[in-house]
């Protein structure tokens, strides 16, 4: 084997040696569609080129032809996460056929089929591709933050067309206008390039080509042709070489490589979007059209053009002419151009073949090449032309727009024309690899110059551009990249593995199985396969199974190759896998991070995997600081060296990997490790394991087996006997110490270095940054091996390097690290001068404690030195400290912050301007601003709680703080990661829930209704039972009002008859009587469902699958005593017809109105739903509108909607005419217009056919047109709108039913329209609104028509006599109503005297009682502000004839008087008094006002009162009803959603009158008074709002229809709009961790107005909220919950999304309470307990108890094992008692998290104590817990915050502080002293001693010896010049107290 061994010295060994072969291949054989495949087998060869069949994937692979081999093909990639954690899988997308199979697998093979596509012809190509879409044309908009989304996509490439489907489940299918010949994915979207067909020869004049090159950025956008720059100018233009093809596209950095056929020669471009200017210079027509030049240049397409136009095919269509443009410019078009020579260059030959000046208009046909007219794209580029660009080129149709290009390419860099160059040298394989440095090349392979040409390119300076370097040229058959370790693998010409980086070889790879081509044949077997641990028995051979892959065996991953030196013998040997003769590698393909798949000689593929470079997180650290810090070349070597020696064939394992790093490092330094006594230790213990590291001398093992002496010196003087001493077991097991003998070659001779070797002149630059590496460890309690590694790697250097401070450094961290007989290597003066000493090496040993601890003591610190990228965590808690101690806040606002310095490989050093004292403590900003900005800030640097458990608990310690100053008052919108980190997890969980697109499972077990509603059938179908009864037993908690609420609006049921049969009645009369009473009950049944739509409203998340329940309306009786069915249908009594109809119409809207608007509906299920009865079309009527009003309606496809409206059903177009126009409120959207308009005569052109549109539907689309312009004072519109208020009636009587529903209806939209403009209706005062409706409103002459239709309008009408004077009875509700909302709020008074009562008798007799009510509302809803919730104020809206002669309520007989009509006086009285009230209904709608409560129920029972007073008749019993019903919903608007238990009691009393004046809109206003008060079961409220007020006038129109289907006056359908005014605002807070919803106290704050001032409120949520604008902030008050704070004045949107999401507030319960509904008074809660008991010890604390305090089950078992007392305890008991006192600290001061710090300090007290710190890591931590406390920012943050929780309790750190001072003070008395002072004297101490003293010295901050000496302390006699010496050396006075002596020569001790 010796000519082996040679052969390894440089080889790497593989591993994970596995056979390959596609996933898709196995799943393909079992997809269905193999059986057509196998059908196709038959076919002879010659077919099956031609045929799409992949039929090889049926049989065995052996029989596969070559054809059919040809038809797979597949890609690999790494597999991607979503999260972001790392993955280590691969992805195959697989292509056969027409099928493409994407599966994943992770290493050991275990795949999976994540997607399967099967197309209808051959997929030329399949690749993923990442498409970005712009946010405005997404429709998800709420994803904030980013302008972008990236849709991640397949794309399968098909002959005509791309399919493209998203992983989020769009599919879409774009047509190709051409062949393509490739596809290649960008960062911007897919880059096609046609296909050029070889018959494309030049037409005989030359023109020009057509482009080769079209980009499409989103599937749905159109394909536009590339753009080229052109070279030296600042033009563009289009990319039309065809002998350029594309071989390589690479997303990042964004470029293309180029081949010319023609000139033999690649480029490479920059592909980046076109800028706009550009876009516009392509657009440019050339302007010099008379020369000659333009006849060459103008297109091919244009010339098809000219000979069309002139031929007989007509221009006017653009299309026609396309289409046969596109079916010759395949043939002739595209000219092949004069082939040139390749000397001349690539850009001059672009140039020259190109001109800029191509007509676009020309190439747009080639856009539209076009399969169909409508190929439009659904985004234009508005592009502003040139106004001469058209008319020069009169034969092109003029529509034809111009295709905007969106990528360009720039030229970067083209290779050098060689003279002897090849013709086909296209590069077969390109890709990008980085080496070990971080340098970037291009590669690309030359297959047939067998040539590998690498280019070295990097960022530009200001990283605009790419700068190409020179070319390196490896001799390579194939080439692979390997990016888990920046290398790539070449295949040479022999047919060997080389593995290089960059251009530097690193080594051969020894495939373990696969022979090395290079040896001969008879040494066949070099080395032993690896075991191949597969189903396979030494019998069965193996190659077997490498044809078909029937049994789908896998070679396993082999374990180790470590041992396989013990199989020469096997029977493996025979049985090799690859034993035949001819195996080798003939190419690379696949590679995926660290694996490469080769193709073997006999069609077989084998995977492997490159070692890694280092797998200890030590070993790559100290790689990675070494890399930064050498010269780029230099790294590469040493990379290199480290590499071969790490992956040797059987290298190390991994526990000896951090001595083979060591050896390898030292070797590289010019040390001998031979001679070195610990690294001789090193090597022999790798010798041990027999294995030989190749830089290690080969030296045996002694062959005897008994052992020697040698063997157990080796031992005692091995590290790990050294660790074991110091370890705290062996003090416990009082191990006496054993000394190794002294070597006797140890001192005999001196060792020096080698000083030629590659990193001797480094080693400073190195031994620094392996320091700032030890510090950067520190920081991370788990690498606390890594470090005392370490640690004696750098005591060699330093004493190497005679830097004392490091070593008394080193020796205080590590005492019994440092021993004094250690080896020396000397290294001469000559030598030490060839050392480069960098620049930012210090002589101080930088120490991150240290500096932290400078810090809280308030001194002066340098900036602390840091490797970026290495030293992550140090520099994240030096920025953290410097932002939370000195309050800089400058500090994590940029990244050169100057409490670091960057240390790089570059030699210049930074400029550290600033003085020591830049970083004394600022208290600038307040200091829970600080800590906010720490915590969002270690956020966005990615923190997690893991990091923050693994930081030492000194240094965690002003994190924790601020964390936990955090979690006591934090802010609402903290994204969801922060509120993770401090511990809130009611924050986080709502903060990741207002994220998620919410679904029905998102509203959670919160807002679940899966409580059965009862056990009756009938209950069921009320319509009422998806109420959420969970929150509602919490709104409504003492009584059942929810359930008598059900119980008034239940409709179906039957009524309950009660008729008395009297003796004289005959039996028929009796059933009559009944059925008549029954009548009168229907009346109000049939009124309840508008009620109950606002009980129920969006209440129910409906199941896609089913359709959506709608109660019966049950119209039937029932009659006691016998129960006998009375029924109207019997035909005893007459019943008007359609009696029902809009009953049921009501019926459906309440269904749909259950309906969430944030339920998962689509088009498909609203037609589902559609009713196979024509009965229930109503109901779905009612449905459609619904649907509108919750805003779902827009998902309807327009289809449907045309197919509903041509059905020509009343019902259902006024419900899909109101409800489209809701969902599209105040959009003006275009189509919707058009849809009402046809329903509006007024709004159609004069000529016109006229439609014979139904009465009630004209209504409705007036009012539509209303919602759809809300608020635009559109012009046209409101012109339309004013004329129709006044609407004639025809000639042939069209319009003269009903017109005063029309009328109210324009005069309601033109409102909406204007609403709230007031005086500044811009461009409308021609029109005189406000005049011409005063006209409408008290009558007059009337106007000349203006507008479309006066000719309509010349000849009266033959019926109706009005003349030419305007009909008030008609227009003035209207017109009333519109100068109120034109004028809403604008305190507009000259229009609101227009709108006085009138205070003369003579006036009053003109105007209609009923229209005082009217303008009254409107009078008092101008003057907005003047509202007052007083009955004075109401009062005072009645004039003072009315209110001098008004009859007082109480009186019997009434006043006489003759010339006052009493009668009308009364009316006028009542009216007003119910418009006034209306009115203050709007005002305080939603807002609970008390007072406005107060006055309106006075009045409602004063009407009341009134109804029955003998008075009565004279004010009329329909007015006072009128009156009441108004009065009645005014309250019912204020108290909305509260259930407030008067208002129900009025309504239940209302409900049950149902006999005499009593008719079916009196009804309706009393449940729609009783459905308001319960709105969404108490989840909505009212708004009040401009638009909300709009809608509710519409609703709440104070005239009630007369009987069901009474629409005169005002249409019925309109009642349902106050869904437009309801807002939720019912705020549920929820358990965080029982998830259901409790009480909670909260604090609302108002904004001071102009009527009160700021006020604060408590409320007992759930509660309904005040409107948010009236809002500052919200607070979860405690003590029983965390705080929280929601801010309005950012801005009230986060807690809009909560509202709207069902109102759900995440609480979390404090330690130790119990919710407000186990405990109502607070008396129970643990923490009340234990006041009462403070006296006694914190032993009353059981553990038991702590359930109560916290969820945490860490915690629990922390009681369970340390806290529980159990017998014969002894002295363990006072520890036992400690914890429990801990434990109970930390959980009632709610911060569990302080419980390990706790812990820890008091065993570090203890450990110190006796005796026993090996290391003083843990002092240095007490140390900084001690200065954090005492620092000044802390004392300052206390102060200002005296009532904050304890952080850590007061007791405890004195009391440590206590012990370790009297420990360390024995210590001194007990002979410390003389150990101390030969210390400061610089003379050797004993070593038992050392550890204590190294705890003396870190403890008590003493300075080194070599700082004392530069101090000059020697001469000082007296302590106070002792004192100003030490004061530079900033030793705290304690210390020096304890030094004085020592230093004074003072024999007595001054210790206190």
């Amino acid at each position: 084997m010796s000519d082996h061994s040679d052969e390894t010295a440089t080889m790497i060994a593989a591993g994970d040696l596995q056979e390959f072969a596609p996933r898709g291949r196995e799943h393909c054989r079992r997809h269905p569609s193999a059986l057509t495949l196998q059908l196709r087998r038959l076919q002879p060869a010659s077919e099956l080129c031609s045929s799409d069949g992949a039929a090889g994937l049926v049989g065995s692979l052996r029989e596969v032809t070559i054809h059919e081999r040809q038809r797979e093909s597949w890609q690999l990639r790494k597999g991607a996460s979503d999260v972001g954690e790392e993955v280590d899988y691969d992805e195959e997308l697989y292509v056969a056929s027409n099928v493409v199979i994407w599966s994943k697998g992770s290493k050991n093979q275990a795949s999976t089929v994540y997607k399967a596509f099967t197309v209808d012809s051959p997929v030329l190509q399949a690749l993923w591709c990442d498409f970005t879409i712009p946010q405005e044309k997404s429709d998800k908009a709420d994803v904030s933050g980013s302008g972008e989304i990236i849709e991640k996509c397949i794309c399968i490439l098909q002959n005509s067309c791309i399919n493209v489907h998203s992983i989020e489940g769009k599919d879409y299918i774009a047509a190709l206008p051409f062949q393509v010949a490739n596809v290649w994915p960008t960062k911007y979207g897919l880059l096609f390039e046609r296909s050029s067909s070889s018959h494309e020869v030049p037409p005989s004049p030359p023109r020009e080509p057509l482009p080769t090159m079209f980009s499409m950025l989103h599937p749905l956008d159109e394909i536009t042709p590339l753009v080229s720059g052109v070279f030296g100018s600042a033009r563009v233009q289009y990319v039309a070489d065809y002998t350029m093809r594309i071989v390589f596209l690479n997303t990042e950095p964004s470029i293309v490589m180029t081949y010319d056929t023609v000139q033999s020669l690649h480029t490479v471009w920059a592909l980046r979007r076109v800028k706009p200017e550009e876009q516009n210079m392509v657009l440019k027509f050339s302007e010099q059209l008379g020369t000659p030049q333009h006849m060459a240049t103008s297109s091919s397409l244009t010339a098809h053009l000219r000979s069309f136009s002139k031929g007989d095919s007509p221009v006017g269509s653009p299309f026609q002419n396309y289409s046969s443009i596109h079916s010759q410019s395949r043939s002739v078009s595209s000219p092949s151009m004069q082939s040139r020579s390749p000397s001349i260059s690539n850009m001059a030959a672009l140039s020259r073949s190109h001109s800029p000046a191509l007509g676009v208009h020309s190439f747009s046909g080639v856009q539209r090449f076009n399969f169909s007219s409508s190929a439009q794209s659904p985004r234009r580029h508005s592009i502003t032309h040139s106004p001469n660009s058209t008319s020069s080129d009169s034969f092109l149709a003029p529509e034809t727009e111009p295709i905007v290009p969106e990528l360009c390419i720039d030229h970067l860099w083209t290779e050098t024309v060689t003279n002897m160059r090849e013709k086909n040298s296209q590069a077969s394989k390109v890709f990008i690899t980085t080496d070990l440095c971080g340098q970037k090349f291009l590669c690309f392979l030359v297959e047939s110059q067998l040539q590998l040409r690498c280019v070295k390119f990097q960022e530009s300076n200001d990283k605009s551009q790419l700068i190409f370097g020179s070319v390196t040229n490896i001799q390579a058959k194939d080439a692979a990249p390997v990016e888990g370790i920046d290398t790539l693998l070449v295949l040479d010409g022999s047919g060997n593995l080389v593995l290089y980086s960059g251009v530097v070889r690193v080594g051969k790879v020894f495939i373990p199985g696969l022979p090395a081509p290079s040896l001969t044949m008879s040494n066949q077997m070099p080395r032993p396969s690896t075991p191949l641990d597969s189903v396979s028995t030494p019998s069965k051979p193996l190659n077997k199974h490498l044809g078909p892959l029937e049994e789908g065996v896998l070679l396993s991953p082999v374990p180790e190759l470590r041992d396989s030196a013990k199989l020469h013998d096997s029977t493996y040997v025979d049985d090799c896998t690859f034993q035949q003769l001819g195996t080798f590698i003939h190419a690379l393909r696949d590679p995926v991070h660290n694996r490469v798949t080769l193709e073997l000689s006999n069609n077989t593929m084998v995977r492997i995997a490159i070692p890694e470079i280092a797998t200890s997180e030590l070993v790559k650290r100290c790689l990675q600081g070494v890399k930064a810090i050498l010269p780029k070349e230099i790294a590469v070597q040493m990379l290199v060296k480290w590499y071969n020696a790490y992956n040797a064939p059987g290298g190390p394992s991994y526990h000896s990997e951090w001595n083979l790093f060591v050896t390898c490092l030292m070797n590289m330094m010019g040390y001998n490790t031979e001679r070195l006594s610990w690294t001789r230790n090193v090597s022999k213990h790798l010798d041990f394991e027999g294995s030989l590291s190749p830089v290690i001398a080969p030296k045996k093992a002694r062959p005897s087996e008994t052992g020697s002496d040698e063997d157990w010196e080796y031992l005692l003087s091995s590290d790990y006997h050294k660790n074991f001493e110091s370890h705290p077991v062996a003090k416990a097991l009082r191990l006496d110490p054993l000394e190794a003998l002294a070597s006797k070659d140890d001192f005999s001779q001196i060792l020096s270095l080698d000083s030629s070797t590659l990193l001797f002149t480094h080693i400073p630059a190195i031994f620094f940054v392996l320091h700032l590496i030890y510090e950067e460890l520190k920081l991370n309690s788990l690498m606390g091996e890594g470090i005392r590694s370490l640690v004696v790697l750098l005591i060699q250097l330093a004493r190497d390097l005679k830097l004392d401070a490091y070593i008394d450094y080193y020796y205080r961290d590590y005492p019994a690290l440092v021993k004094t007989s250690r080896q020396t290597c000397v290294i001469d003066q000559v030598q030490t001068g060839f050392m480069h000493h960098p620049a930012f090496f210090s002589a101080e040993p930088p120490s991150i404690f240290q500096w932290l601890s400078s810090c809280l003591k308030g001194e002066g610190v340098q900036p602390y030195p840091y490797l970026p990228g290495i030293c992550e965590r140090s520099k994240l808690v030096v920025v953290s400290v410097a932002l939370y101690i000195l309050g800089d806040e400058s500090a994590v606002s940029n990244e050169a912050s100057h409490y670091l310095y960057k240390i790089t490989s570059g030699q210049r050093k930074q400029q550290m301007e600033q003085d020591d004292n830049s970083c004394c403590f600022r208290h600038s900003t307040s200091v829970s601003s600080l800590a906010e900005k720490l915590v969002i800030w270690m956020t966005d640097v990615g923190f997690t709680l893991r990091d923050l458990e693994s930081l030492p608990f000194g240094v965690a310690l002003p994190i924790r703080d601020a964390i936990y100053y955090c979690r006591e008052q934090p802010a609402s919108d903290w994204p969801e990661a922060v509120c993770l980190l401090i511990g809130r997890q009611d924050l986080s969980k709502q903060a990741c829930k207002g994220n998620l697109q919410k679904g029905k499972s998102s509203v959670g077990p919160v807002l679940s209704s899966d409580i059965p509603s009862g056990t009756e059938s009938e209950e069921d179908e009320d319509g009422m039972n998806d109420m959420n009864e969970e929150v509602m037993s919490l709104i409504w908690s003492e009584d059942l009002r929810v359930q008598e609420v059900r119980r008034l609006l239940q409709s179906a049921r039957p009524v309950r008859v009660n008729v008395v049969q009297m003796p004289e009645a005959s039996d028929h009369e009796y059933i009559e009587e009944k059925e008549n009473r029954l009548l009168q009950l229907c009346q109000r049944t049939m009124a309840l469902p508008v009620g109950r739509g606002m009980f129920t409203l969006f209440s129910y998340h409906p199941i896609p699958t089913e359709q959506l329940p709608i109660p019966k309306l049950n119209l039937t009786g029932r009659a006691p005593p016998r129960n006998t069915t009375v029924d109207l249908n019997s035909g005893n009594i007459d019943v008007p017809p359609n009696m029902a109809c809009w009953a049921s119409f009501h019926n459906g809207v309440a269904a749909g109105l259950k309906i969430a608007p944030a339920s998962q509906i689509d088009s498909a299920w609203i037609v589902y739903n559609k009713p196979k009865i024509a009965e229930l079309a109503n109901e779905y009527a009612g449905f459609l509108m619904a649907l509108g009003l919750n805003g779902h309606l827009t998902k309807l496809a327009t289809l449907n909607i045309h197919d509903y409206l041509t059905k020509g059903h009343e019902m259902t177009s006024i419900g899909l005419l109101l409800g489209v126009s809701a969902a599209k409120l105040g959009t003006m959207d275009m189509a919707i217009t058009r849809l009402l308009s046809i329903h509006i005569p007024a709004l159609l052109p004069p000529t016109s056919t006229e439609l014979d549109v139904p009465h009630n539907v004209q209504v409705a689309a007036v009012i539509g047109i209303g919602l759809v312009y809300q608020g635009t004072a559109h012009r046209h519109t409101a012109e339309v709108l004013l004329a129709e208020i006044g609407r004639p009636p025809g000639p042939e009587m069209e319009y003269c039913t009903d017109r005063e529903s029309y009328s109210l209806a324009s005069g309601l939209a033109l409102g909406m329209v204007c609403l709230g403009h007031g005086s500044n209706l811009i461009g409308m005062s021609d029109l005189n609104v406000p005049e011409q409706l005063y006209q409408y409103m008290v009558g007059g002459h009337r106007r000349f028509q203006a507008g479309m239709h006066r000719e309509k309008h010349k000849s009266p009408s033959y019926q109706i006599k009005e003349g030419d004077t305007i009909n008030v009875d008609v227009t003035c509700p209207g017109a009333t109503l519109a100068l109120a909302m034109i004028y809403l709020k604008t305190n507009n008074r000259s229009i609101a005297d227009w709108l006085q009562a009138p205070d003369t008798m003579y006036l009053l007799d003109f105007v209609k009682p009923e229209f005082l009510l009217l303008r009254t509302l409107a009078r008092c809803l101008i003057l907005w502000d003047d509202i007052l919730p007083n009955s004075k104020w109401v009062n005072s809206n009645v004039p003072q004839i009315i209110r001098e002669n008004s009859i007082s309520l109480q009186a019997t007989e009434l006043p006489s008087s003759e010339d006052l009509s009493l009668e009308t006086l009364a009316q006028a009285h009542v009216y007003i008094i119910a418009g006034a009230c209306l009115s203050l209904g709007f005002r305080f709608a939603g807002s609970e006002n008390l007072a406005a409560f107060k006055c309106l129920y006075k009045y409602a029972t004063d009407f009341l009162k009134c109804l029955s007073a003998p008075t009565a008749s004279i004010t009329g019993h329909y007015n006072l009803e009128t009156c009441l019903s108004v009065l009645l919903l005014a309250l019912a608007m204020v108290m909305a959603g509260s259930g407030n238990l008067k208002v129900l009691q009025l309504c239940r009393f209302m409900h049950k009158k149902t006999g005499g004046e009593m008719n079916y809109g009196f009804h309706l206003a009393h449940h729609m008074a009783l459905g308001l008060l319960f709105l969404g079961g108490g989840r909505y409220s009212l708004s009040t709002s401009n638009s909300s007020i709009a809608a509710l006038l519409c609703a709440l129109y104070p005239h009630f229809p007369v009987h069901s289907t009474d629409n005169r006056y005002h249409l019925q359908a309109l009642r349902h709009l106050y869904v437009l005014a309801a807002e939720p605002r019912l705020l549920t807070p929820v358990d965080v961790d029982s998830n259901t919803p409790c009480y909670a106290l909260i604090e609302v704050t108002y904004k001071g107005t102009q009527w009160y001032a700021e006020a604060t409120e408590e409320l007992m949520a759930p509660t309904l909220l005040p409107e948010l604008h009236l809002l500052k902030q919200i607070r979860v008050k405690g003590p029983r919950y965390w705080e929280l704070l929601i801010d309005l004045s950012k801005g009230t949107n986060h807690l809009k999304s909560i509202l709207s999401k069902g109102g759900v507030l995440y609480v979390k319960l404090r330690a130790g309470q119990l919710s407000y509904k186990e405990d109502p008074m607070g008396w129970r809660s643990l923490l009340a307990q234990t006041v009462t008991h403070r006296n006694s010890e914190a032993r009353a604390f059981k553990p038991e108890a702590i359930s109560a305090f916290t969820s945490d089950p860490a915690l629990f078992s922390f009681a369970d094992y340390f806290c529980k007392p159990t017998v014969n305890m002894g002295q363990k008991q006072e520890i036992l008692d400690l914890f429990s006192s801990i434990l109970y600290e930390c959980v009632t001061q709610e911060n569990p998290e302080m419980l390990p710090t706790y812990i820890a300090i008091d065993q570090a007290v203890r450990r110190l104590e006796r005796k026993e710190m090996s290391e003083t890591f843990e002092l240095w931590q007490i140390k900084l817990v001690l200065e954090f406390f005492s620092s000044r920012s802390h004392q300052e943050r206390m102060s200002g915050n005296p009532n904050r929780g304890l952080f850590m309790n007061s007791e405890f750190l004195p009391v440590m502080k206590c012990t370790i001072d009297n420990t360390l003070d024995q210590w001194l008395q007990a002979g410390g002293d003389v150990c101390l002072h030969s210390y400061l004297s610089g003379q050797p101490t004993e070593e038992s001693q050392l550890s204590m003293l190294a705890c003396f010295l870190i403890y008590h901050s003493v300075p080194t010896p070599g700082q004392l000496a530069a101090g000059g302390l020697e001469g000082s006699t007296n302590f106070s010049e002792l004192l100003l010496k030490f004061k530079q050396l900033n030793v705290p006075v304690r210390a020096l107290l304890r030094l004085a002596p020592l230093l004074l020569r003072n024999p007595q001790a001054m210790v206190l």
